[in-house]
Order: C-alpha cells, then sequence, then structure tokens
C-alpha cells in the first residue's frame, strides 16, 4: 500500500466481521500489509482470531459497501469521515496531518499491563505524569501506578480530571478520565474511571515531531559542532547550525538526550548527512549568525534505540493540541 494510503487506515472492529460471510473492504494490519482482500470469507474462529492478532484496519477512502461481482471494477468512493466522542473536551492523540482517527471500544484496544500511559491535567494542560497500566475492570475503572515527580508520589485528589494518552504499535489512543481513588496500601495507585470510548489513531511512518533539542553532530574525520534539532521521526532528523558542516552522503553520529516516559534518554546514533541547505540571509539566530539546514538519516539504529525514539516521537505527536 501506498504511505499516502496508509495515513488512511482505521480500525475495524472485530464485531463487524461475520463468519461465512465476504469482507466489506480489504483488511491491513497496521503496516498496511494486505491480510485477506475485499469480497473473501471468514472462514473460521480461528481465521478471524489470527486477523484480530495482527490488527483489523481498512482504507477509510474505501466505503463499506457490498463486495462487487468476480471481474467488476471497483472505484473509490467519498470519504468516509471518523467518528469522533461527543464528550468534550477531546483530546487529540496526534497530529491530524499525520494520522487517520476513529473512536474504538476500551474492550477492542489490546494494551499490554505494564504499558505506558501519560497522563495530562486538564486544569494544567503543560503539566504530564508518566504512569503504568496494572489492569483495568471492564465497566468500573483504569488501575495505573500512582504518578511520581522527583521520586516522590504526587497527590492526587478524587475528580481531577485528565487527558489520558497511549502508544502501543504505531497507534495513539486518547480518553479523558477522572480519578475515582487514590489507593495508598499495599502499594499506591490509582482508579481512573472507565472511558465509554477510546480515540485511535494510526501513526504514519514518516511522520516527523515538531521538537527543539540541543544536539552533537560528530563526523568520521573527529569533526563536531553543536546542532538544534527541529524535528524528528523514525528514519531521520532536521536541525539548524551555524556552519556547513560536510558535503552530502558523510557519515558521523548524532548525539541528544530525550524525555520519554517520566525518564531521562540519552541517543546515540549513527547517521548519513543527507541535504545542505542555506536560509534566506534575514533567517539568522538569535546573536546575528546565519542558520544551516542540515537533514540526517538514521541508519543501524539499534532495537534498544529505535524503542526510545519510537517512543519519543509518539509522545511529542501527542503533544500537539
Amino acid at each position: 500500500m501506498a504511505d499516502s494510503d496508509s495515513v488512511s487506515l482505521v480500525p475495524i472492529r472485530a464485531a463487524e466481521l461475520t463468519l461465512g460471510q465476504p469482507v466489506p473492504w480489504s483488511i491491513y494490519n497496521d503496516s498496511g500489509e494486505l491480510l485477506l482482500a475485499r469480497g473473501n470469507l471468514v472462514e473460521s474462529q480461528n481465521q478471524l482470531d489470527g486477523l484480530v492478532q495482527q490488527g483489523l484496519f481498512r482504507n477509510e477512502k474505501w466505503s463499506a459497501r457490498p463486495p462487487a461481482a468476480a471481474g467488476t471494477p471497483t472505484r473509490p468512493s467519498e470519504p468516509v469521515k471518523a467518528a469522533r466522542m461527543s464528550d468534550a473536551p477531546t483530546p487529540k492523540p496526534a497530529a491530524a496531518s499525520s494520522t487517520q482517527e476513529t473512536v474504538v471500544g476500551m474492550d477492542e484496544v489490546r494494551w499490554q499491563i505494564g504499558e505506558v500511559l501519560s497522563l495530562q491535567l486538564q486544569e494544567s494542560p503543560g503539566v504530564r505524569y508518566g504512569v503504568s497500566l496494572i489492569g483495568h475492570i471492564k465497566n468500573k475503572s483504569v488501575l495505573v501506578t500512582a504518578p511520581m515527580q522527583d521520586g516522590k508520589y504526587i497527590f492526587v485528589r478524587e475528580g481531577q480530571s485528565f487527558v489520558v494518552r497511549v502508544f502501543s504499535g504505531r497507534r495513539a489512543y486518547a480518553f479523558t478520565a477522572a480519578a475515582l481513588k487514590y489507593q495508598h496500601s499495599p502499594h499506591a495507585y490509582l482508579h481512573l474511571s472507565y472511558p465509554r470510548e477510546v480515540r485511535c489513531a494510526v501513526i504514519r511512518q514518516g511522520a516527523r515531531a515538531k521538537i527543539n533539542l540541543v544536539a552533537s553532530v560528530s563526523l568520521d574525520d573527529a569533526h563536531s559542532a553543536a546542532a538544534t534539532l527541529t524535528d524528528l521521526s523514525m528514519g531521520g532528523a532536521s536541525g539548524v547550525m551555524t556552519q556547513t558542516l560536510a558535503k552530502k552522503g558523510v557519515r558521523g553520529r548524532l548525539k541528544f538526550k530525550v524525555h520519554v516516559a517520566g525518564e531521562d534518554k540519552y541517543l546515540n546514533l549513527e547517521m548519513i548527512l543527507r541535504s545542505v541547505e542555506r536560509n534566506a540571509a534575514d533567517n539568522t539566530n538569535g546573536n546575528g549568525q546565519e542558520e544551516i539546514r542540515h537533514g540526517f538519516e538514521f541508519v543501524d539504529v539499534s532495537v534498544t534505540d529505535r524503542l526510545i525514539l519510537s517512543a519519543f516521537v509518539h509522545q511529542k505527536l501527542a503533544e500537539l493540541d
């Protein structure tokens, strides 16, 4: 599937599929890979369970109409608008330009115990805490670890409202919840209200998060300089410098610190310099120096660094309110 089409992937509810009946859309996983072509049958419960395990998604550019007869050409219909929660305020899981959003039930998410959740205070949007999922009681509450800051537990009063964000794979989720009960014993944890609906978005693989981070750029010839990174994706970064570092194609390393899930993590990534662009003469920094934009492509990223990078990019996308 083309990258532009992958933006339109939205989740399918398992309840929308009927055993022994043709599927009304082509079904993909969250990477855009075709699992079952439109018009084919879901022949067994085992097959349905396998599809659910891989992730059920359809391309929203195609309507849910009955499958065409064999040999009959099909064509895209008018785009279907994604459902939205009626409750206000409504949190945004990620940048609209990078995602396609829908609404799912809490029973349809497949979060793991220990999954990191971000709690954002509705009364103070700039305040966010990282907590871990303990579990949930259907239609009752969602249990998470007590929020902490600087090694100390944060007081949470009953009724306090949060925007809760979760990232799982390439999907970003968001819902609003209130604190029901702060439990101190035997360990500190928090009961959040059980959401009726959860907003879900599939994050496009190349989605770029806007950032403002200081980084150290070093080349294979030991030449190094400071840069200010302005955007970041899983595949690379872009930043400005006050000098032209090197010609395109030179390899080196990009070092910077990120704050993710309540912790500081240091990344030291191998990269290739892919672009050097001199900005307009009036585009200068606070010291009157001209800023030169450099584009970096990440290569040979380790599994650990990839996980940190993914969590940070998704977190920054979710912070775009």
